[in-house]
Order: C-alpha cells, then structure tokens, then sequence
C-alpha cells in the first residue's frame, strides 16, 4: 500500500496543549493545513493562540484557540465538552504543555540544596502532570472509536540529564516512561487501536529555555550554548519545521506499527560519544 508523504488528516480532530509556543504551534499549524480539525490550547499566552487560529482560519483550515491549565483537570473536561462541541470526537492529541522556570534550576547562587520546593514542583507537575491528565481526559475518545494517536513531547533531558536542569529532566523522564507503559496498557486492556509514542527534540531555541542558551542581548550563545553546539554533530539548534516530519510521521497511518517508541530529533546529539 502506497502512503502519501503529504499526510492527508482530513477528518480528524487534534488536541494540541502548549500550542501557543514555538514548537507545538508549528504542529499545530501543519496539522490544521493538512485537513485536521485543530483546537490550540494555551494557558498563559492565550493571544498568541488566538492569533495562530485566526491566521489558519484565514487560510481556510479549521482551528480554535481555547484556554485550559493542563494541571487542571475539571478545565481540561470543560475544554474537551468545547472541542466536541466544535469539531466532534477527538482522535488526535499532541502533549507539548511544558518548560522549564530558572527557580527551579541550579545555578552558582542557587545551589541544589536550596531549590525552592514549589518551583520543583510546578516544573514537575506542568511537564509530566499536564501530560498525564491531557491522556486522561482525551483518551477515552480514541477508545470509543477505536482508533488514535497520542504524541508526547518530551526532551533530551529524559535521555541524558541536563546539568543545572534537574526538574525538568526528572519530568521528561517521567513522560517517556509514561508513553511507554500507556502505550502496553491501552493495547493490553483495549486493544491496538491507539498508539502512544514520544518525540525527543533535541536543542530547540525556545522562549522557556532562552535564559539558559542566550545571553540577555539574544546574539549571543551562553557557556551552556556553545557547549551544546559542540556536541551537535550538526552544528546547528532545531528549527520549530524540522519537527514537524517527524510528528506527521509519528500521527499518521504510515506509523500504523509504531507504539511506544521514543524519537529523538536532535541533529545527532545523542550519538555524540
């Protein structure tokens, strides 16, 4: 059987959380100007949602911008009732809700021992707690169809743990290994009809890790910066499209047999010895 590699998504309905960032708003976008039916969640940065729905809606596509706290799971169900209300049934979910704050990672005047227990917390709970209860609330979905995908974004911290960065990592950690048990957990109980896998983007300049990659006049690579463009056989930081191939790839029919995979999108960094 022939697949075609321009990923026809008409008549699917796809849930993106943290589609008012870089990253999940380029999903998002290449989602919704393939055919699906999108619905951008956002929390804090609501407008720049509003806007990527406005301009996909010009263009012809179909999305909405809704506000949802993905730690909350009573407005994730009020947003749920919303996107079935607008688009039907939801059988697509990208988990791309995440960052990382500065008060919770280490640094010469924040040593371990005095991390704030609350801002641990909050980047543990945002990266993996939202990615668990998005699953929980939108999953039931795809069972009663019987059919489709979750794609959770995680990081290159789940592989190797960044230095300074040891909430975050720990989260992304998590939400690999929570791919991986609910991608045997719903074949198991359910059958095969909705598949779970991981994207592992390698060093994406973002506006959550700006801090840590660019100095404060935004030309300028940090120590960490250059490090980690010494280690990308690549010699480059991600582009928000280099990601959407493989996300397409991974939501689509032509990754029918792929389940409960994990794959990194990181311009050979992990094989870097």
């Amino acid at each position: 059987m022939s697949v075609d590699p321009s990923y026809d998504f008409h008549g699917h309905t796809a849930v993106v959380t943290g589609g008012s960032g870089v990253l999940c708003g380029a999903l998002a976008a290449a989602l919704a100007r393939r055919g699906a039916a999108v619905a951008i969640l956002a929390h804090g940065r609501l407008e720049r949602a509003r806007d990527l729905a406005e301009r996909l809606t010009a263009d012809g596509a179909r999305a909405i911008a809704l506000q949802a706290d993905v730690m909350d799971r009573e407005q994730l169900r009020v947003v749920h009732a919303d996107v079935n209300r607008h688009f039907g049934p939801v059988d697509l979910l990208i988990n791309g809700a995440g960052g990382a704050r500065p008060e919770a990672t280490t640094s010469p005047e924040r040593p371990f021992a005095a991390l704030p227990e609350a801002a641990v917390r909050e980047v543990f709970d945002l990266n993996f707690m939202g990615t668990f209860l998005a699953c929980q609330e939108f999953v039931g979905d795809m069972l009663t169809a019987g059919s489709g995908a979750i794609l959770n974004l995680a990081s290159m911290g789940a592989v190797r743990p960044l230095t300074r960065s040891v909430a975050y990592s720990a989260a992304k950690a998590a939400v690999v290994n929570l791919t991986q048990w609910l991608a045997v957990h719903l074949s198991q109980e359910y059958g095969p009809g909705v598949r779970v896998n991981a994207l592992v983007p390698g060093f994406f300049l973002t506006e959550q890790n700006r801090f840590l990659l660019q100095e404060a006049d935004g030309r300028t690579f940090t120590a960490r910066g250059r490090r980690i463009l010494e280690h990308t056989p690549m010699g480059r930081l991600g582009e928000p499209d280099d990601l959407v191939g493989p996300a397409l790839f991974l939501l689509s029919d032509a990754a029918r047999f792929v389940h409960g995979t994990t794959l990194a999108v990181d311009g050979g960094l992990c094989a870097f010895g």
